[in-house]
């Protein structure tokens, strides 16, 4: 399929999966005329990468994990994998943003806010 009934398929503009081929995301063949031709498979693909962006998924890793989940005996196993680390991933963020917003709250209202209220002084 061209590049433009790819698009409107997968909801996305062919500047986007223009930029998915050229950092591998996505691979079209060359045609004798100079068109893009896709396998009809890309669409669910396209869509794949759409939700897992939505999941907090970066390229890298959906470029990553892609591989690995072609490659995987059990796709749902190992794609439920992917999911507890990132889940592991989002804890310890949000864990490392509760300190942090602890100590910004512990600033405020100290006169100096690049100093925690127990040093000021």
């Amino acid at each position: 399929m061209r590049i433009g009934e790819l698009a409107a398929q997968a909801g996305m503009t062919k500047d986007t999966i223009r930029f998915y081929e050229k950092i591998g995301l996505v691979a079209g063949q060359r045609l004798a005329n100079g068109y893009r031709d896709f396998p009809a498979e890309t669409v669910t693909w396209l869509h794949y990468v759409r939700t897992a962006q939505t999941l907090g998924f970066s390229l890298a890793e959906i470029a990553q994990h892609g591989e690995e989940l072609s490659d995987a005996p059990d796709a749902a196993e190992a794609l439920s994998a992917l999911l507890e680390e990132k889940i592991r991933v989002i804890d310890t963020r949000m864990a490392q943003l509760a300190v942090l917003r602890a100590d910004l709250e512990e600033r405020v209202g100290t006169g100096c806010p690049f100093r925690a209220a127990d040093r000021a002084g």
